[in-house]
């Protein structure tokens, strides 16, 4: 499972899907995309909270997937045409996106860009 950077705030905020999450983290193998590090610290530092600690915990509950043009080059082309059902969809949730088909993976986000994906189970 390839844990959105929503998930993680969730657990990191303690909601009421923090139980869900819990649970996949000790369940199955999980994975964070590279770019899902960058949004998780820019979160952290806008509710001053201590990124170092958080990005730690996500290395050891998760497997930290990179880049590679292959990815950036389907991350491109999803971008594009996903806009055409969701303007506001990020280039980064792109990324997350093309990691999860590129490794066959499937997404636990609270977003709702990937609703309409059978690969992902929205909290």
């Amino acid at each position: 499972m390839l844990l959105d950077t929503s998930a993680w705030i969730e657990l990191f905020k303690a909601t009421k899907n923090t139980g869900r999450i819990k649970e996949v983290l000790t369940k199955e193998p999980c994975y964070t995309s590279i770019v899902t590090i960058a949004e998780i610290v820019n979160w952290a530092e806008k509710e001053k909270r201590n990124h170092e600690d958080i990005i730690d915990n996500v290395g050891k509950a998760s497997t930290i997937i990179g880049l590679n043009e292959s990815i950036s080059v389907l991350a491109g082309r999803l971008n594009f045409e996903r806009k055409k059902l969701n303007s506001k969809l990020g280039m980064l949730d792109s990324f997350i996106l093309a990691t999860a088909m590129t490794y066959g993976l499937r997404i636990l986000t609270k977003d709702s860009y990937f609703g309409d994906l059978q690969e992902v189970e929205k909290l």
